[in-house]
């Protein structure tokens, strides 16, 4: 088997949580202002099922999901679906992509073009899609503590900072707000695709759906923890912050005597970050492999990478208008192949003709 449960529950946990640890709690309090974390919720229950369906659905076969389609409705309409999701993950690596040369600029190399500082990303990015699942589920097993002890580092020097009257009074935001937060933000939300995918690519055992699941929850519940403490250290001024993960730990005491400490931990998280957004780029490469049956990788990689490259210079200058796009309409393309087709793989043969 080329991946195994373990983890891919490193991956549901933690690339999960550091995928939404930049702009989005920026834009969820905007939608939602103090009630964010009820919009946050709706998002990640949903998930939450949707991934438990695909994890439960690995208990009932070995196949993979190619194989589900092929043996339903042919190998032309299997590799049609797998070019679709080719085009999936890389349309969910667009928003990701730009958010983290703008975040690395910001951060960490303000004064370069920022344009220049993040290409040689792509280097590690030809890379590692280039790999198959066996490094996926390695780049896991590395990224998990990595993560661990980022996030106590980052929460320690944040969580006495809370100032717990910013979430009063609850639930006074309207509800088509609330709906239009978690809808406007739902297309952070891949991770069902994931398992997904890497059906009939590992051995599931009895209680694996339930590793997955809590797996997600985990990383869910990182994400919600994340989303209170930055909102309750800023507050009604806490939609006007960006790059959030960078922001909750700037009122640690100990930075105005010995320097933003906190920036080492943020090093090392980004590690896990471009992992978690290579993610997609490996599973568009798979993706784009099964449907056209090409198998050399370095020359895929090389090709879906330049796409990627090419729609980065596109919208170097328009990330404005592209995450409005992406808030008002890519919800129909995520509920589509992140929920809809999870859900109906249950419907595939899952015997031999």
């Amino acid at each position: 088997m080329k991946i195994s449960v373990r983890q891919i529950c490193f991956i549901l946990l933690c690339y999960n949580a550091v995928s939404k640890m930049l702009l989005y709690p920026t834009v969820l309090s905007h939608y939602c202002g103090r009630d964010l974390l009820f919009a946050a919720f709706i998002d990640f229950a949903v998930q939450a099922v949707v991934v438990w369906a695909v994890s439960f659905l690995c208990s009932r076969t070995e196949k993979t999901f190619f194989q589900l389609l092929e043996g339903t409705f042919g190998n032309i309409f299997a590799r049609i679906i797998y070019g679709l999701f080719a085009l999936f993950f890389i349309a969910a690596t667009i928003v990701p992509l730009c958010e983290q040369k703008l975040y690395v600029h910001t951060i960490f190399y303000d004064t370069v073009p920022p344009l220049l500082i993040f290409l040689p990303f792509f280097f590690f990015s030809i890379y590692a899609a280039g790999k198959k699942f066996t490094n996926i589920g390695r780049s896991a097993d590395v990224c998990m503590p990595i993560f661990v002890l980022s996030m106590i580092f980052v929460f320690s020097m944040s969580v006495l900072e809370i100032k717990w009257n910013s979430f009063m009074p609850v639930l006074k935001t309207p509800v088509k707000d609330l709906f239009g937060g978690a809808l406007g933000t739902v297309f952070r939300f891949a991770e069902p695709c994931y398992v997904l995918m890497f059906m009939g690519h590992f051995k599931y055992k009895k209680g694996d759906a339930a590793k997955m699941t809590f797996s997600y929850i985990g990383g869910a519940l990182t994400v919600l923890l994340f989303l209170f403490t930055f909102y309750g250290i800023y507050g009604d001024i806490a939609q006007s912050r960006q790059f959030a993960v960078s922001k909750i730990s700037l009122f640690f005491p100990a930075i105005d005597t010995i320097g933003r400490i906190d920036l080492i931990a943020l090093y090392i998280l980004e590690i896990v970050m471009l992992f978690a957004l290579v993610l997609n780029v490996q599973l568009a490469l798979h993706c784009v492999m099964q449907c056209t049956g090409y198998q050399n990788r370095v020359v895929l990689s090389l090709a879906v990478n330049a796409v990627l490259i090419i729609l980065l210079m596109v919208f170097d200058h328009g990330f404005n208008n592209l995450h409005t796009f992406y808030a008002k309409w890519m919800w129909i393309a995520f509920a589509v192949f992140a929920n809809a087709i999870p859900v109906l793989a249950w419907t595939l043969r899952r015997k031999e003709r």
